[in-house]
Order: C-alpha cells, then sequence, then structure tokens
C-alpha cells in the first residue's frame, strides 16, 4: 500500500470522513466498513476475495450471498418503541457465530467443504485487518508530519486500536 504521506491529496483536512481517499478504508473502499460480510458487498470485492480463495466464479459466490442475506433477513422491523429495554430486544449473535453461520451456509449452497469456506473467510478478515492497520498508520504518520497529532499521541492511539478499545477505521 502506498504511503499517505507521498500523496498530495490524501494529506489530513478538516473533515477526515469526507476523503475520497480510496486507500484509507473508509466507506469509498468497496468491502471494508459497511461494505464487508452482510453489509451488502455480494458482486464486489469481497464476493471476488472468496471466489478467488475457494477457487469458484464470482458470480456464483455472489449468487450465493445474495440468497443467504435474503434467507436471513429479518421479516419485520425490531420495535423502535421507548418502552422495549435493551434485554427485550433480540440479541444480535456474535461476530464469531455469524461468520461460523456464514461459513455453514455459503459451504451448503456452493457444495464445499465448510472447513475450506471457513479458513478463506478467516484469511479475508486477517488481510482486511491488515489493511486498515496499514491505513492507519499512514493517516497517523502524515498528522505527525502535519503537526496535528505528536508521535505520542499517535502511540497512544495504535495501542488502543491494538487493544480494541477503539476502531481503527
Amino acid at each position: 500500500a502506498a504511503h499517505a504521506a507521498a500523496d498530495p491529496s490524501s494529506s489530513p483536512t478538516a473533515n477526515p470522513s469526507a476523503r475520497a481517499d480510496p486507500g484509507y478504508g473508509g466507506p469509498g473502499r468497496a468491502g471494508h466498513g459497511r461494505g464487508g460480510p452482510g453489509h451488502g458487498d455480494f458482486s464486489g470485492e469481497f464476493a471476488q476475495q472468496l471466489a478467488e480463495k475457494l477457487g469458484i466464479d464470482q458470480s456464483k459466490v455472489s449468487d450465493a450471498l445474495k440468497e443467504i442475506r435474503e434467507a436471513n433477513r429479518p421479516t419485520a422491523r425490531p420495535s423502535a418503541a421507548p418502552s422495549t429495554s435493551p434485554s427485550e430486544r433480540p440479541s444480535r449473535p456474535d461476530r464469531a457465530t455469524r461468520d461460523a453461520q456464514l461459513a455453514k451456509q455459503l459451504a451448503e449452497k456452493l457444495g464445499i467443504d465448510e472447513a475450506k469456506v471457513t479458513k478463506a473467510l478467516e484469511e479475508i478478515r486477517t488481510d482486511r485487518q491488515a489493511d486498515r492497520a496499514a491505513a492507519l498508520k499512514c493517516r497517523l504518520d502524515a498528522a505527525v508530519k502535519a503537526g496535528t497529532l505528536t508521535q505520542a499521541e499517535v502511540d497512544a492511539v495504535t495501542k488502543a486500536v491494538e487493544k480494541g478499545v477503539i476502531s481503527g477505521r
């Protein structure tokens, strides 16, 4: 990945979330952030990566992902009534449970061994986490260079991301 400081268009702005730089891993980058698994990136980068890792046609993966999404779509919107306490609201399964469910459903729809699908999903997640970490490092390095942050502040942010206190997106 190219270092953000080398690209003058990626210098820090007053509104960093409005950047159009696709290398930072934000909303403009297909398959990252909210565009990843479960969020509609069924014919884009995620489907392509998964198809490559599984050695099958991308359209088959896209179709299977769309079918799974439709099958798992809630039939009714959750009640947002103030009287509904958090303990009464349906809970969302944790990431590991959702990933295992996705791997099982994909394996069934594609006729592929579940362990192979699980491994592919884990590799994609690991690759994306590494991409986000590299993009964050570039943004933080640029902030130090611009005088926006000190190295001590960058070190604190980096530690918070590594410990899961904040997201590095």
